[in-house]
């Protein structure tokens, strides 16, 4: 059975909720909502394609079957570059190792912005990691009628 890993993501925190005044933080101060998130090259849709190329499936989680969401953390500095990769919670099997290796491979973003300047901005990235195969497209033709 040959294992396809789906890839299902939100990305948090593209929408102005309430803005951080940066007269009052320091230089370094790392953000959860800005004006103008930062963005991958090219888009979410972008973004998707990266991750769907470039995770692999961990021999170790295909074998002990398994599956989940990984949230992977993460924050893009004031020069898009990514740092900072942690696992908020993670499934084991290597799939938490995998999706941090992804993220700290990313290309570097367009930064974040907060009252016309770059800021570090964090994000919150959830990973599905899935095994479907055979006996999965049978379960679901089952369950379309």
């Amino acid at each position: 059975m040959k294992p396809i890993l789906t890839l299902f993501f939100t990305i948090l925190l593209c929408t102005i909720i309430q803005a951080q005044n940066t007269n009052t933080a320091p230089d370094d101060s790392i953000y959860t909502v800005v004006e103008q998130a930062p963005l991958y090259p090219g888009g979410v849709e972008a973004l998707m394609k990266y991750l769907a190329e470039n995770i692999q499936y961990p021999d170790l989680a295909r074998q002990e079957n398994i599956q989940g969401t990984v949230y992977v953390s993460f924050v893009v500095e004031k020069n898009g570059e990514v740092s900072n990769v942690k696992i908020l919670r993670g499934i084991g099997g290597g799939c938490d190792e995998e999706a941090m290796r992804v993220v700290r491979n990313m290309s570097d973003w367009t930064p974040g912005y907060q009252n016309g300047e770059a800021v570090r901005v964090q994000f919150n990235l959830p990973l599905r990691f899935i095994l479907t195969g055979p006996s999965f497209k049978l379960f679901k033709k089952k369950n379309k009628k």
